[in-house]
């Protein structure tokens, strides 16, 4: 059985390089790091739904977002414990106060894959407030 402490630097290894998509605008970087049994809960309801299942799922949905060139991540801390991760951000899509994000990603690595995302997120603030 791995150590909790081996298990935390595979997590943290896996978590950088995800983070790095994002911060790179580089969806194909995120291919080699999700599970085929992988499971999203969003943040935001689409017209998909909350829940994402499945590796093709969960990989089209990051994808997209690591593709937009519209928003801007800026990562504020990663915790990782064992196999979970912790991923704290910013996400800004233009200058004024309403543009501005801020969330946190709850994630589960196994095996070097990503099989768990979960998202949460504070909404942007707006005028007047």
């Amino acid at each position: 059985m791995a150590s909790t402490d081996d298990s935390s630097a595979r997590t943290a290894d896996v978590l950088r390089r995800f983070n790095q998509a994002f911060l790179d605008h580089d969806p194909a970087a995120l291919e080699p790091l999700i599970a085929s049994d992988c499971v999203v809960e969003r943040s935001q309801p689409t017209a998909e739904g909350t829940h994402l299942v499945g590796r093709a799922a969960c990989l089209a949905n990051w994808q997209a977002i690591a593709a937009n060139r519209g928003g801007r991540f800026t990562l504020e801390d990663v915790v990782t414990m064992g196999e979970r991760g912790l991923i704290f951000w910013e996400y800004r899509t233009g200058p004024g106060p309403g543009d501005v994000s801020r969330g946190l990603n709850v994630m589960t690595v196994r095996d070097g894959l990503i099989v768990e995302g979960r998202g949460y997120t504070k909404s942007k603030a707006t005028a007047g407030r």
